[in-house]
């Protein structure tokens, strides 16, 4: 996309790369911890409006908007975490279902932080640098989003790697034999939505820097939606799985259904339908399956599908 002479396809694939991240943030909590969310949206607010009001007062640096949309996400997170990861999965999703409307009625009452409802609009554009100029040009804004999307998406496998995502494993299987054999389940999952938080964070500052502007609308139960979508499409276990889902799901809503007006939820709704019956384990779980299918006596040797593809299921199961 990048290489295309073409401003209109930068500024569009530009856009998709916030969902991309919040998308990352909603999959370590879905996925890795088990507890599927609509929630991320709240401190993907708080890092957008972060950065917004940062860059209305004259500080205009994205490392320091990333920086501080990050603290901002992880704190929003946490306070709101302590109270949901006690609860276990259909709970936990009702409680970040509200967390997610709360979030957009407060940012639509707070018209002194976000504008209200008329939002916030000419968001003055980051710089890299200082004394260098914005990042303005299409094209620019496109590469620099990517860079942040690719560093947030490896700071979170980071994240939930090596000893983490064994004990995550075992308390997704089975929590109350987690918590008797010693280990202090709560505060894993409280960690871990912390810190997706920071990334989900990082997705809001990238949403500021890409579109200059944000609406209550933005960071309301519609984009909890359409990220936990991409989850799902993307496959709940993997961080890029999940950005690629976002950009799949942004480019049937704003692209296939262009022609289209006013079909873009009916089109979502086969894309999902068709993930969660065709793509068990979403469409990174597909190689996978193929291989499987054409070479069925290897890998597992009888044939039985991945342990990727099992918990992409009782991940889908446990959304819907």
């Amino acid at each position: 996309m990048a290489l295309s002479p073409n401003p209109y396809l930068h500024a569009t694939a530009a856009r998709m790369l916030p969902l991309a991240v919040l998308a990352v943030s909603v999959a370590a909590v879905t996925g890795h911890a088990g507890l599927p969310t609509l929630g991320q949206v709240a401190p993907y607010a708080a890092g957008a409006y972060t950065t917004a009001r940062l860059a209305l007062a004259g500080t205009d640096l994205a490392l320091l908007h990333l920086l501080a949309a990050a603290g901002a996400g992880a704190l929003t997170a946490a306070v709101i975490g302590a109270v949901l990861v006690r609860h276990r999965p259909t709970v936990f999703l009702m409680l970040s279902l509200a967390a997610a409307e709360l979030t957009a009625i407060t940012a639509a009452q707070r018209r002194t932080v976000s504008g209200g409802t008329d939002g916030l609009a000419g968001i003055p554009a980051p710089r890299l640098l200082p004394g260098v100029p914005p990042l303005l040009a299409d094209r620019t804004v496109l590469l620099y989003a990517a860079v942040v999307a690719i560093a947030a998406t490896a700071a979170a496998i980071a994240l939930l790697g090596g000893d983490r995502r064994t004990l995550l494993a075992a308390v997704r299987g089975n929590a109350a034999r987690a918590t008797a054999s010693g280990h202090r389940v709560t505060t894993y999952l409280w960690a871990v939505h912390a810190g997706a938080g920071a990334v989900a964070g990082i997705g809001g500052a990238l949403l500021i820097h890409t579109h200059r502007w944000i609406t209550p609308a933005d960071v309301g139960f519609t984009t909890a939606a359409l990220a936990l979508l991409a989850v799902v499409i993307g496959g709940a276990m993997s961080l890029p799985g999940a950005a690629t889902g976002a950009i799949a799901v942004l480019t049937v809503r704003d692209v296939v259904a262009a022609p289209l007006p006013g079909h873009a939820p009916l089109l979502l709704g086969a894309l999902f339908v068709t993930a969660v019956y065709l793509l068990p384990g979403g469409l990174t779980a597909l190689p996978n399956r193929l291989s499987l299918r054409l070479h069925p006596r290897s890998a597992h040797g009888t044939g039985h599908p991945a342990p990727a593809d099992e918990a992409g299921r009782s991940t889908v199961r446990s959304t819907l």
